[in-house]
């Protein structure tokens, strides 16, 4: 009998950290030992996973010996640091920061869209997509393996967590300061009692915001560039035609988006949507005569991407337009490299 293999969680009392410990509890037990990394300071701390507690220890290039696969859950400058001398000491790394994504030797992995790509890895690295291209590509891609997607026309709908617990807690205070009042019914009322502002260029509370990330070139922002990017390499199409326009929405975890998609072939709604119900990973809740379609507040904590509100274009009948939701601290983070890390698993048996 084959020897489970080692696994490391590394950044695993952060906020994505702490829900792969979840999710490793949660889903079929694939692993032997558990190694919990995270910065000197957490070192010596206990925490649960599967059932035991398990001492965190201090990163340090000898933590990785004897580890198979090890998850970056950390930000980008400590992956491009640690992820090659953890490959280095014999482990796979699974990275969920942006250090790797476009880097033409590391995979860009969505299991149920490009599972195959994960075993190109020359640098022993695979790379998780960003929460927002997560959010969309498994529906995106299960209908590209039927019709062939030439372009994607996408409006998203980003919560604060995406910003980290520094936008999670910006929103909750705003959302304090404004309640009960009045703003929201004359310009400029609400930066009157929202002084502080968080991550965000604008009040989040009773607002949306029209920009998520850095500004980057032709006046796009980073967000926006990732949804275009990284749709390119898990497609496989790297002429693909994407405008993104990335929003931030009073929603604490969750992002939805708007797709346009238009396709090579021409589509028949009622088969799309059948086929997307066979999809894995993906939950489709479309009944517009009742109302039924995904929302954040339904989506939350859960696992596959939702879709509704499926409809064919009324003026190309290569067009589809759709909405999607997914949890982005499970799917769009911990969920999608764990999927990744038991792909690798696999390889051990």
């Amino acid at each position: 009998m084959s020897k489970k293999p080692t696994l490391a969680v590394v950044g695993a009392t952060g906020a994505v950290g702490t829900v792969m410990l979840e999710l490793l509890t949660e889903r079929e037990d694939v692993w032997g030992e558990i190694r919990l990394i995270a910065s000197a300071r957490s070192a010596g701390k206990k925490l649960m996973v599967r059932g035991e507690a398990v001492t965190v220890q201090a990163i340090a290039p000898e933590v990785f010996d004897g580890v198979d696969v090890a998850l970056f859950d950390v930000p980008d400058e400590i992956s491009a640091q640690w992820a090659p001398i953890a490959a280095a000491r014999g482990a796979i790394a699974v990275d969920n920061s942006g250090a790797f994504r476009m880097d033409p030797e590391v995979p860009l992995v969505v299991p149920e869209v490009n599972a195959e790509d994960a075993k190109l890895r020359p640098k022993g690295i695979i790379s998780n997509p960003n929460c927002t291209t997560l959010s969309m590509i498994v529906v995106v891609g299960a209908l590209h393996r039927k019709y062939g997607v030439a372009e994607l026309i996408v409006s998203s709908y980003q919560a604060a967590s995406g910003a980290g617990q520094a936008g999670i807690d910006a929103l909750q205070d705003q959302i304090k300061l404004v309640a009960g009042t009045q703003v929201g019914s004359k310009p400029g009322d609400s930066r009157e009692v929202i002084t502080d502002l968080g991550p965000f260029p604008a009040p989040l509370a009773l607002n949306v915001v029209p920009w998520a990330g850095s500004l980057k070139n032709d006046g796009y922002t980073s967000e926006e560039l990732k949804v275009r990017n990284e749709s390119r390499k898990i497609l496989g199409i790297a002429d693909l035609k994407v405008t993104a326009t990335c929003v931030r929405v009073p929603v604490i975890t969750t992002h939805s988006l708007t797709v346009v998609a238009r396709f090579d072939n021409p589509v028949d709604v009622n088969a799309a949507r059948e086929s997307l119900r066979n999809s894995e990973g993906i939950v489709v809740v479309d009944d517009p005569e009742n109302l039924q379609f995904p929302t954040p507040a339904d989506v939350v904590g859960t696992d596959p991407t939702w879709v509704g509100r499926i409809r064919a274009s009324l003026d190309d009948p290569n067009t589809l337009t759709f909405f999607v939701c997914g949890d982005n601290l499970r799917k769009g983070a911990a969920l999608n490299t764990a999927q990744i890390a038991e792909l690798v698993a696999k390889e051990f048996n």
